[in-house]
């Protein structure tokens, strides 16, 4: 038996189509726009208080990858995530590479969030709460 050729469902089909791979471009294309660390280079540090994700957090992040303690990344309200920052403790004058990948934080006065490593790194855990300077790399 032969199949018959239904041309309004191919064009149904075509158009279906046409729209999931436009759909598809078009967020592409927006979080490649939005995403990328030209977009963060405005010359001025980010200086305040930056916190750690304590090391037994398990969960997602905001750009969608599982927090991993054991990575230097950090949170920030507004810088694209992927973007490289070099943050300074203010008082040892100690530094870590970190690599934005969620939102926050969310607390009046403080400016990064930052992973557990990172903030072992720095020295954290055993002071809580540091002053910081932060440079997009």
């Amino acid at each position: 038996m032969a199949m018959r050729f239904d041309e309004r469902k191919w064009r149904m089909t075509v158009k279906i189509m046409a729209w999931k791979i436009g759909t598809a471009a078009s967020l592409a294309l927006a979080i490649g726009i939005a995403s990328g660390p030209a977009v963060a280079k405005s010359g001025r540090p980010i200086v305040g208080v930056a916190s750690y994700y304590n090391k037994d957090y398990r969960g997602r992040t905001a750009s969608g990858q599982r927090y991993d303690p054991n990575k230097f990344t950090c949170a920030h309200r507004s810088l694209p995530f992927g973007t490289r920052l070099r943050v300074t403790d203010a008082k040892t004058q100690r530094s870590v590479q970190v690599t934005v990948n969620d939102r926050g934080p969310f607390i009046k006065g403080r400016v990064l969030d930052l992973s557990f490593a990172a903030a072992k790194a720095l020295n954290m855990p055993g002071r809580g709460l540091i002053r910081v300077t932060a440079a997009v790399q």
